[in-house]
């Protein structure tokens, strides 16, 4: 149901990308003149392909060129983001870089095939969602987080966590509530929210720290209990869940963000004008609600800002990844 629902909304988004209103003039000149590619380095339906398509509509809509989707998923997103690395740096290929593809993989990763501080250029922050701490309803009898922290304790063998890959945040976040709480926890890894969920339900997978968007229905549904989020705050959508240090777990603040990004060396007047779709895109009261609706919050900043808010966070990640020993050849 939750991969229906989001496919859905996933489609609804990328259709009105081929409307070709009257193009704007300004920085950036005459691009876009032909559609845009953007690769999505996730699956179909995620919580980065559904916000991808929505923000995507709205630029062709902006732009005057339809922004076609495409998703390229596997290695964390390293695929996808290799890819969009080595394109034509003529602004017709870009696509969506998170938290993974420029603050942790690079601590993972011997080879990833780009290096993302010079090969990418990030164009502008665009959503963040946090992570929630999530259990099924039925398979796990806790109704708070230090009820599960109480019961992982007690449980024979430990317990089991899901993300969807390696070094994800939702693979660093558990880990680091596990060792954080003293509790053993074995980490699973999936292709995706989509075929994560059903092994919660199933009651075969105990517990998840994933990004908020890809759970909200499930949660909203009753199948899944969210235990607290993981941002400084509460987060507008689970207004009535914790956050992770009123639940009991202090400086456990953690979101997912995502920028648009270019290859490097595209021009900078194309950069300037996409920044200032972004920025338009932003501002718009209805799409605000509408990503809050999906579990996220709109973002824009400057090229110069998201850079540095990529760089300033991966310490915190270089530093969770040597925790878990996590290594990829």
């Amino acid at each position: 149901m939750l991969r229906r629902r989001l496919l859905t909304a996933a489609t609804l988004a990328a259709a009105p990308t081929l409307a070709r209103p009257a193009l704007a003039q300004g920085a950036g000149g005459a691009w876009p003149d032909k559609p845009v590619r953007v690769l999505v380095p996730w699956p179909p339906g995620g919580s980065t392909d559904v916000l991808t398509r929505i923000v995507c509509e709205q630029l062709a809509q902006r732009l005057g060129q339809p922004f076609v989707v495409e998703n390229r998923p596997g290695a964390s997103g390293n695929i996808g983001m290799d890819a969009i690395a080595k394109a034509a740096p003529d602004g017709y290929t870009l696509g969506p870089a998170t938290i993974a593809n420029l603050s942790i993989n690079q601590f993972a990763y011997k080879n990833m095939g780009h290096d993302p501080e010079r090969d990418l250029l990030p164009v502008a922050l665009t959503w963040e969602m946090p992570n929630v701490a999530v259990v099924s309803a039925q398979h796990v009898p806790v109704q708070d987080l230090q009820g599960f922290i109480a019961w992982a304790k007690n449980k024979r063998g430990g317990i089991t966590y899901g993300s969807p890959g390696v070094t994800t945040t939702a693979h660093l976040s558990g880990a680091l509530l596990a060792q954080r709480a003293g509790f053993e926890a074995t980490h699973a890894p999936y292709r995706g929210a989509a075929h994560l969920i059903p092994t919660m339900l199933s009651g075969d997978l105990n517990f998840a720290i994933d990004n908020l968007a890809s759970y909200l229905p499930t949660v909203q549904e009753g199948r899944l209990r969210a235990l607290a989020v993981t941002s400084a705050e509460r987060w507008p959508s689970l207004p009535n869940v914790p956050t992770m240090a009123e639940a009991g777990v202090p400086d456990f603040v953690v979101t997912s963000w995502c920028t648009l990004a270019f290859p490097a060396g595209v021009p900078r007047p194309i950069v300037d004008r996409l920044n200032a779709a972004i920025r338009q895109v932003a501002a718009e009261p209805a799409m605000q609600a509408r990503v809050q609706q999906v579990g996220a919050k709109v973002l824009w900043s400057t090229p110069e800002d998201a850079a540095a808010h990529a760089a300033k966070q991966r310490p915190m990640w270089r530093d969770l990844v040597q925790l878990t020993g996590a290594r990829i050849e």
